[in-house]
Parts: structure tokens; C-alpha cells; sequence
């Protein structure tokens, strides 16, 4: 196997100590791992996705600056992007810090006491989601003050995801990801009355009673920070990112944006895998979002997008659980 050169050129390689091999699998794409040795003769290893088309272009142009904005944050969260565009032959690729998953780096079960405690950073996954949604996103070039969006689109699956820069959370929220993605479950399933019309209400009735501006936290708001986007469990876990070093709980494949810190938790919520320790600790750095009483129900708002993507990618059932979340947010909320 064989590196292309205009990958060998956008990462500044050397081919003749630069070698390529298959490794992983990907819903989506084609994965393998770089390795090359250094002036310093060290070996640096890195990770790659490759794809045919603009789709795949596009789903990397995103995952390139999500990583990178998660990491810029909290490095040990998730690899460094390295690279992405797109070969002579039309091929789009990603190149990021390799994330080695092994069985090997991620037991500890057989280590020494002292041998875990130098593979570990000290900071669980929850600490560093809490820091990560602690920490205010940057405001974008050419305005004044923070926005919603992200700076290029993202790809939460399959589905490219609008992040427009807008202001309002409520707003955001509505448009780019409730009533964008009903555009696209209507695109692939045909049109739906009822279903487009429990959207509509959603958005008119539920997502301002329960996202509003002057609702959250009696008045204040809230403050963009990075999310994931894409946090189930499937997502996180442990390994040793470059091939050295601690082994650190890590997320990857994020489809990020400035967003919520509890926008984060609906998909979490939707697909199980991190348990009440887990956001036991996790709230106590990252306290909820005030009123807390609705915090549930923001919750599951922010899961019903993620019922209305996989009903957009994969059909069947999952169009069911968006039409009982917004039944019942539009029972309690609506009107």
C-alpha cells in the first residue's frame, strides 16, 4: 500500500522512511496507519480515513476542525488533526494523531501499581467533558461577541449538519438541527404530515418555552462551548494517543459545534453506556443548567434530534421515539 503524494506533501513527509498499511474499519470510509521515522530517529505513527467524492471531502473538512477544537481545549481528550483535503485522483483524506485502542493499552488489569499509575493522566472522561464544557468557545472572526454555530459544516453520521452563526441558542437549534434535518428525513422518507406538524409545534411551542433567551438561567443564558456532537459510547474510550504515553480515557469521530454543554448529553441519554458516576462527577464541575427542574426535558429535546438523524439515515423505529419525545414535550409544554 502505497501513501499518495499530496498526502506525503500536506504533512511534510519523507516517503523513503514513510510506510502505510490497512488498519480498522469505518462505517463510512477506508482507515490505515502512517508511520514514519524522524530526523531524531523516533517513529511517529498516524492515523488516516480515506473516501471518494465531495461527501466524504466535506465530512473530514468538519472532523478536521472538530478535532481540533476539542483538543485546543483539553489535548488529552482527543487526537490532533494533522491534514485534510484531497488527492490528484479525486480521493479526500484525513490524517490525525494515531489513537491506539489495543487490548494491550487499554488493560491495566496486569500492570504494576506503579505502571498504571504512570500510564494514567488523572483526569476521568467526566472531568475532562466538564472542562471542555466549562470552558467558553471562542468568539468568531469578525464579530463581537459569542455565537452559536461552528465554522464549517459537520457530519453527525452521514448527514451534514448547517452551523450558520446565529445568536440565539433557541434559534440555532431550531433551524439548523430540528427543522434541517426534518428537510432531509422528508428528502429521503417522502412527506410525513404528522410528523412534519410534531416537528413544527416543537419548534414553535417547546424550544422557546425550553431554550428560550431569557429562560435559562433566570435570565442570563448561556455560553457557547465545544461539544462532541456525536457522544455515544461508540465514541469514547481508552487508548494511547501517537502510540506514547498515558493511556487516557479519549473520544474520537466528533461532529462538533459551539453549542450547549447539555446538548451534549441527549445522545448520551438515547444510547446508555455512562452511568450515574459518571455524571455524578461530571455535574459537580459542570453544574445544570438553571431551571434544573427542566433538565430532563432539555435533555430529551436535544436526544430527539438524534432520533430524527438515525430515522433520517436508517428508517424504522426510530421514528417512533421522535414522535413520543415531542408528544410528550408538546403535552407538557406546548400551547
Amino acid at each position: 500500500m502505497k501513501l499518495d503524494p499530496s498526502i506525503l506533501r500536506a504533512l511534510s513527509l519523507d516517503p523513503a522512511t514513510t510506510t502505510v498499511s490497512t488498519h480498522g474499519s469505518s462505517g463510512f470510509n477506508s482507515t490505515a496507519k502512517i508511520t514514519t521515522t524522524l530526523p531524531t530517529k523516533t517513529q511517529k505513527h498516524l492515523f488516516m480515513k480515506s473516501g471518494p467524492g465531495t461527501a466524504a471531502a466535506e465530512m473530514f473538512r468538519g472532523e478536521h476542525a472538530s478535532l481540533n477544537a476539542i483538543h485546543a481545549v483539553v489535548p488529552s481528550l482527543c487526537p490532533a488533526s494533522h491534514a485534510t483535503g484531497v488527492t490528484e485522483d479525486g480521493t479526500a483524506f484525513l490524517v490525525t494523531d494515531f489513537l491506539d485502542m489495543s487490548s494491550k493499552s487499554r488493560s491495566s488489569s496486569s500492570s504494576s501499581a506503579a505502571e498504571s499509575q504512570q500510564q494514567h493522566s488523572g483526569m476521568s472522561l467526566a472531568t475532562k467533558l466538564a472542562t471542555l464544557h466549562t470552558t467558553p468557545a471562542p468568539t468568531p472572526p469578525g464579530y463581537q461577541t459569542p455565537h452559536f454555530g461552528f465554522p464549517v459544516t459537520t457530519c453527525c453520521g452521514s448527514t451534514p449538519q448547517p452551523n450558520t452563526y446565529t445568536a440565539s441558542w433557541a434559534a440555532f437549534y431550531s433551524n439548523h438541527r430540528l427543522l434541517a434535518i426534518l428537510s432531509k428525513c422528508e428528502l429521503n422518507h417522502g412527506a410525513d404530515a404528522d410528523f412534519h406538524a410534531l416537528v413544527t409545534r416543537t419548534v414553535d411551542e417547546v424550544v422557546p418555552r425550553l431554550l428560550g433567551d431569557g429562560h435559562l438561567n433566570s435570565g442570563r443564558g448561556i455560553t457557547p462551548v465545544v461539544v462532541h456532537g456525536d457522544l455515544w459510547s461508540g465514541n469514547a474510550g481508552r487508548g494511547i494517543v501517537g502510540g506514547v504515553g498515558a493511556v487516557e480515557d479519549v473520544v474520537f469521530d466528533p461532529s462538533a459545534v459551539y453549542g450547549h454543554s447539555e446538548y451534549e448529553l441527549g445522545i448520551m441519554q438515547m444510547f446508555g453506556g455512562f452511568g450515574a458516576g459518571f455524571f455524578e462527577e461530571y455535574h459537580r464541575l459542570c453544574p445544570k443548567t438553571e431551571p434544573v427542574g427542566e433538565y430532563g426535558d432539555r435533555l430529551s429535546l436535544y436526544e430527539l434530534y438524534h432520533h430524527m438523524n438515525h430515522f433520517c439515515i436508517f428508517g424504522g423505529s426510530y421514528r417512533a421515539g421522535a414522535v413520543s419525545i415531542m408528544k410528550n414535550l408538546i403535552k407538557k409544554y406546548g400551547g
